[in-house]
């Protein structure tokens, strides 16, 4: 039990965030196995995927402290757990993507990116959107995580 309270938002996010790119990465396959991979349109599975897991890894950060939490510290544990699992997805795709090059011709003729589209491309496509979208969701969900005393502006007036 007392490694729980010791845990910090950056190893709680890494954690979180290895969990959470294996779902990610595993969802991936089966849509590519179903034949759906080439469309972007299930790419938006793995940002619920995503809510998901930095929802979790803020819940648990919160748990471990006794329902106790720094806002930024929740804040924090979030979007490190987006930005890990998004990285290691990113790294995912990239080496599928050398394994089995169809799924690039597949995209590119869809003709999102135009034929421009490369791994580099997508890699950083990848990365870009799950965090940024890693910092929405934990914005959105330390509203409910967030201690109820917290009150930032009660200093400042007394």
């Amino acid at each position: 039990m007392a490694h729980h309270q010791h845990i910090s938002p950056e190893r709680n996010g890494l954690r979180y965030g290895l969990f959470t790119a294996i779902g990610m990465a595993a969802y991936f396959l089966i849509a590519n196995l179903l034949g759906l991979a080439a469309n972007v349109m299930y790419s938006y599975g793995n940002v619920i995927i995503l809510a998901i897991g930095a929802c979790a890894a803020i819940a648990h950060f919160k748990r471990t402290r006794h329902d106790r939490m720094a806002y930024l510290q929740g804040f924090g544990t979030g979007i490190i757990t987006a930005a890990v699992a998004s990285l290691i997805f990113a790294v995912f795709f990239v080496i599928y993507s050398v394994i089995n090059p169809n799924l690039m011709e597949k995209l590119r003729a869809a003709d999102l990116f135009g034929f421009d589209l490369s791994v580099t491309i997508a890699f950083l496509a990848i990365l870009l959107q799950g965090v940024m979208s890693g910092v929405i969701i934990s914005l959105i969900a330390m509203q409910y995580f967030k201690s109820p005393d917290h009150n930032p502006l009660q200093q400042h007036v007394e």
